[in-house]
């Protein structure tokens, strides 16, 4: 069969957001990769799933060790080649589900191979070319290359080749910033490299607000990674040493046993030959309106291709939209203002909704809540007091009044855990006041949201109120 009713280019998450779920509505839908081993894209094979296996490691030794202060003594070294065979049986167990012969036994159409357009509703692959109504790239991202003098002497990883690293580095340097770079980094460094972190800006995470940057970096800092902020590598002298320069332009060179490369991403989808289908670009990215729509209308586009949002779990969002588009005329714009997203170091980073920065910059009224965790009993017990809420409130005028849930971010140990409460009130405009009326089983870690709305009520209600209530009662 060479006609369907959707071809998707792409079988990341991206791709199997939109191409199975069009296929369990009874659409006819071919799958097409590059590669079969490709199959569940960068998320499976080089990023979320490998990366999750790592840290979840890790973070045991890291406990083994925490233990001793407790009588326990954990003794040898971890055992680099056993991590790695962990990492790849967790690959190997989801891909049981993620792979050509599964979805072919679904009913899918999977072709291997390179597609490339060759008309507004066709498709080539390996010299067959395939039709359909409607085609969606969700051909992903690739990680920025380093270009710096001397790279080519130099053994340097990205997210693709890091966990199949032969030995573990002794000294590692880190180019990056960002979620990548900066679990990565505290992930090695438990492992035992001397972990130093070199970024051209004035903090890490930049995506998120700078007191919330400033809180991880300190905890990490105190781990024991070296960070080395408002700095630029300026070029590798020799294998094993870089020369990085700081802000007031002093140089210094460091000596390193391997690099992680971790600048941002990018798009490339040239090798589609977009212009056969009548497809424009823009700086080498897909021209896209708001429903996600090419300039080909019988042409879309999901996940991190679209250059919006870099995440796995951003498809899952825009694959309803997309189905919504394709089958109802009342179309869908996306709209990212109750998106949340989570960086998963120790602490980790949660953020729900918009930024402060993005509620200054739109012109939007809040009302900010910061909530220190030095007396939530759940962080006195388990020892994480340094831990805080941040909370952006629309601006109410009376105790009664709906507070709408603008945004937020926590900084704490399984924060993507407890955030989750505020992100269902962001994302379905349930207010503030079904958080502060919800019963926690004490003492959950998430009823430090309750508890820093409470807190905020408390401090909002007038003397003459008060006065009230006492002739009241």
């Amino acid at each position: 069969m060479t006609a369907f009713d959707l071809i998707v280019i792409g079988a990341g998450s991206g791709g199997l957001s939109i191409g199975l779920s069009m296929h369990e509505l009874g659409f006819r839908v071919l799958l097409i990769e590059k590669e079969e081993q490709a199959i569940g894209g960068e998320c499976l094979n080089t990023g979320c799933v490998p990366s999750k296996a790592l840290i979840h490691v890790t973070r045991l030794i890291q406990e083994a060790r925490r233990a001793e202060a407790f009588g326990m003594h954990a003794s040898g070294k971890p055992d680099f080649e056993r991590v790695k065979q962990y990492i790849n049986e967790r690959i190997e167990h989801i891909r049981s589900h993620e792979n050509a012969d599964y979805f072919r036994h679904q009913g899918m159409g999977v072709v291997i191979g390179t597609a490339h357009f060759t008309g507004p509703n066709s498709v080539a692959v390996s010299g067959q070319v395939y039709t359909a109504k409607r085609i969606v790239i969700a051909t992903g991202s690739q990680p920025i290359e380093l270009q710096v003098p001397g790279v080519e002497q130099v053994k340097w990883y990205d997210n693709r080749t890091i966990f199949s690293m032969p030995t573990l580095p002794a000294r590692l340097l880190v180019v990056g910033g960002g979620p990548i770079a900066v679990e990565l980094s505290q992930a090695f460094h438990r492992l035992g490299s001397q972990v130093t972190v070199v970024q051209a800006g004035d903090g890490i995470l930049e995506k998120e607000s700078p007191e919330v940057s400033r809180l991880l970096l300190e905890r990490l800092s105190l781990e024991g990674i070296a960070f080395r902020l408002q700095t630029k590598l300026i070029n590798f002298p020799s294998a094993h040493t870089a020369t990085l320069e700081n802000k007031s332009g002093q140089q210094s060179q460091l000596d390193f046993d391997a690099v992680l490369v971790a600048i941002g991403r990018q798009i490339d989808v040239t090798g589609l030959q977009p212009e056969a289908a009548g497809i424009q670009t823009e700086s080498g990215r897909l021209k896209l309106d708001a429903h996600l729509r090419t300039t080909n209308p019988r042409v879309y586009a999901i996940g991190d291709v679209t250059g919006q949002l870099y995440f796995s779990h951003t498809p899952e969002m825009q694959a309803p939209i997309l189905i919504n588009n394709f089958l109802s005329p009342f179309k869908q714009k996306v709209d990212y203002r109750n998106f949340s997203w989570v960086t998963f170091t120790d602490p980790e980073v949660a953020t729900f909704g918009l930024t402060e920065a993005q509620l200054q910059q739109q012109g939007i009224r809040y009302e900010k809540i910061v909530y220190a965790f030095t007396e939530d009993d759940r962080a006195v017990v388990d020892d994480y007091t340094y831990g805080k809420l941040w909370l952006y409130l629309s601006p109410g005028r009376s105790l009664l009044s709906k507070r709408k849930l603008l945004g937020g971010s926590v900084v704490a140990p399984q924060a993507g855990e407890m955030i989750q409460d505020l992100i269902m009130a962001n994302t379905f405009d349930l207010g503030a006041g079904a958080i502060r009326q919800k019963i926690y089983p004490y003492p959950v870690a998430s009823r430090v949201s309750k508890m820093a709305l409470l807190d905020q009520l408390k401090r909002e209600i007038p003397a003459w109120a008060k006065a009230i209530l006492r002739r009241l009662y």
